[in-house]
C-alpha cells in the first residue's frame, strides 16, 4: 500500500510541477497571443509561457520572452513558435530547451541552459533544425 501511496503522490506531483510556467512576457507590442492547453490569450507583461505553448505575433507586433534559466527570446511580427520541450533542473543535471520555428522571426540570447549544455538548445526550423553553439543568434523564417 505504501508503494502505491508513494507512486500517487509523485504521479500528483509531476503533474503539478508540469503546470508551472517556463517563462513569462516581458514585452508585448501589438497583437501578440499565447496558446498553452488549448486556451488562447493575449500576450501581456507577465503572462505565463509554458512547455507545449505556441506563441504568435501578429503584423506590425513584437514579443519578448524570459525563461527560468534567463534565456532571452525575442520576436518580430508575423512569426509562430512553439516550445517544444523545456527541462531545467540543474541540480539534477537536467537540461533542455527545444523548440520550432514555423514562420517570423526571433533573436536568441543563451541563458544558463545555453552556457552549462549548448547541444541541449535546438531551434526546429521548417528546412532543418539549429543547434546552438553560441551564445545569441538571429533566424528569420519566410513564408
Amino acid at each position: 500500500m505504501h508503494k502505491f501511496l508513494a507512486i500517487v503522490l509523485f504521479v500528483l506531483s509531476s503533474a503539478v510541477f508540469a503546470d508551472e510556467p517556463v517563462g513569462r512576457v516581458k514585452t508585448a507590442t501589438g497583437e501578440a497571443f499565447i496558446t498553452s492547453s488549448g486556451n488562447k490569450a493575449k500576450a501581456e507583461v507577465g503572462s505565463p509561457v509554458y512547455q507545449g505553448s505556441l506563441i504568435e505575433t501578429g503584423k506590425n507586433s513584437s514579443l519578448g520572452i524570459t525563461f527560468k534559466d534567463e534565456t532571452m527570446v525575442s520576436f518580430g511580427a508575423n512569426t509562430v513558435f512553439t516550445v517544444s520541450d523545456y527541462v531545467y533542473s540543474p541540480s539534477d543535471g537536467k537540461l533542455k530547451f527545444g523548440s520550432k520555428l514555423a514562420k517570423g522571426s526571433l533573436n536568441y540570447v543563451s541563458g544558463a541552459i545555453g552556457k552549462l549544455k549548448p547541444e541541449a538548445v535546438t531551434v526546429g526550423t521548417p528546412s532543418g533544425t539549429i543547434g546552438v553553439r553560441g551564445t545569441q543568434f538571429l533566424v528569420t523564417v519566410a513564408e
